[in-house]
């Protein structure tokens, strides 16, 4: 009997060693070596690989494909994608466990008209699947149902199936013939996103693969599973909301500043083309420290609520927090009140929430905070029908953002009056509509005057 081979691999960058290091060479982190006990076996690759007949090409002799880019059925996933699925891409979506990756994936499947699609899963049984894809409306025939682990296997079914699209859930569940390791470890991890990687660029198919996040937010597995991968979306949310948010953290094909935004309901997820009306309460009733901001995701302008309660601090000490916005950047903002508007914040409890369970980190919404927090202090309640986008500096100056045009747009299709901007925008601004109004404001006092006269 061979004797078991033992190597040890770092969880961030998946380096490997044949003895433990407390400190990876290669990324500089430290207690990040595993042991793991593997063997690699003598036989073939499930993927036969075929001879090299690539040659160098002159870079302007290439040929674009632009026509290679197929729809998901999916808007919202359509435009994190970056306009489709590419043909050959590796895609690893990742989220928190019942967060509603496999319903995303599952429903994606459903959606795809005269496509054959492929879905493997190694967690779930077809009675499970069968149930929730009677939730969600069987809208694609053509979607095959497998339940496997062993990627020789899987390769075998894709083989005999020719599909157009495979999806396999989870990345964590398979196993290969060519590493002797429990399935999850991270050589396991490794090896079998490699097979899919050298499948699909060979095929031409693309892949999604499902995959599961740790308790620190980040992908299971090896760092370098990223760096295999052609895109990597992050599917999360707040368990309190029935909103999901899909973010693209890498794409080779598109921009990485997109937003997908769903809403999970009993018959699955359902998409959310106009983000502002969820995302903005309906109340008819003037309340003190609420204010509406401006903010782009990617090329789509969203109107938030910004809600801020100011209150005697009660044990000494005074509180800051902040849901939804970086509390560093909520620090700052005081900072600036209390130096150049002359507010007495020091002593203060300061809460901060971006309504409808989402992050914001666009600085546009710097000067909404700073309505809302001097509206709650004050106890004077900003205009329903006032919005405001720009961003503060650390002199008090109201500092113009970008695409202000389709952020006034936005504020006018949803029935606001008036947006305040930076007056650097002055030249820059092109929008009009009768009835809207757009204030120009250069400092803090000036925006307190004009909210608050």
């Amino acid at each position: 009997m061979a004797k078991a081979k033992t190597v040890y691999y770092c969880q961030n960058c998946g380096t490997q060693s044949s003895q433990w290091l407390g400190k990876c060479p290669s990324c500089n982190q430290w207690n990040t070596f595993v042991e793991e006990v593997i063997a690699r076996s003598g036989g073939n690759d499930p993927v036969p690989a075929a001879k090299p007949v690539s040659k160098p090409v002159p870079v302007q002799d290439i040929v674009l494909d632009t026509t290679n880019r197929s729809g998901t059925g999916s808007q919202e996933l359509d435009r994190v994608l970056g306009g489709g699925l590419v043909a050959g891409s590796l895609v690893l979506v990742g989220g928190e466990p019942g967060i509603g990756k496999s319903t995303l994936m599952l429903q994606a499947a459903l959606n795809m008209q005269d496509r054959r699609v492929l879905y493997v899963s190694g967690e779930e049984s077809d009675q499970q699947i069968r149930m929730r894809a009677e939730r969600i409306g069987i809208g694609n025939p053509a979607c095959y149902i497998l339940n496997e682990t062993a990627t020789r296997n899987i390769f075998q079914h894709i083989q005999a199936l020719s599909p157009s699209l495979v999806i396999i859930d989870s990345i964590q569940t398979l196993t290969t013939d060519i590493i002797d390791a429990s399935a999850g470890s991270i050589s396991q991890i490794r090896e079998c996103a490699s097979e899919m990687q050298r499948f699909a660029k060979s095929s031409g198919v693309p892949v999604f693969l499902v995959g599961h996040i740790t308790k620190d937010g980040l992908l299971a597995g090896p760092k370098v599973l990223e760096h295999m991968v052609d895109t990597v979306l992050h599917f999360e949310g707040d368990r309190h909301y029935g909103y999901r948010i899909l973010r693209s953290v890498k794409n080779r094909f598109g921009s990485t500043a997109e937003l997908g935004i769903f809403e999970m309901g009993s018959n699955g997820l359902r998409e959310i083309s106009n983000p502002s009306e969820i995302l903005l309460s309906h109340s008819t009733e003037q309340l003190s420290g609420i204010a509406i901001g401006s903010t782009m995701e990617g090329l789509r302008p969203m109107l938030i609520e910004v809600q801020a309660l100011v209150s005697t601090s009660a044990y000494g000490t005074p509180q800051r927090s902040s849901t939804g916005f970086d509390l560093r950047r909520l620090g700052m903002l005081l900072a600036v009140l209390e130096k150049r508007g002359g507010f007495r914040l020091g002593n203060k409890d300061v809460f901060l929430n971006i309504a409808g369970g989402i992050r914001v980190d666009d600085p546009s919404l710097d000067l909404a905070v700073v309505a809302a927090i001097v509206s709650s202090a004050e106890d004077i309640p900003v205009s329903s029908k006032t919005c405001l986008a720009a961003e503060v500096g650390l002199s008090g100056e109201i500092r113009a953002v970008s695409r202000i045009d389709q952020r006034l747009s936005e504020a006018a299709k949803l029935g606001f009056e008036r947006m305040i901007v930076s007056a650097y925008h002055q030249k820059n601004i092109q929008f009009s509509a009768s009835g809207f109004t757009i204030p120009l404001v250069r400092r803090l006092d000036e925006l307190f005057s004009l909210l608050f006269g």
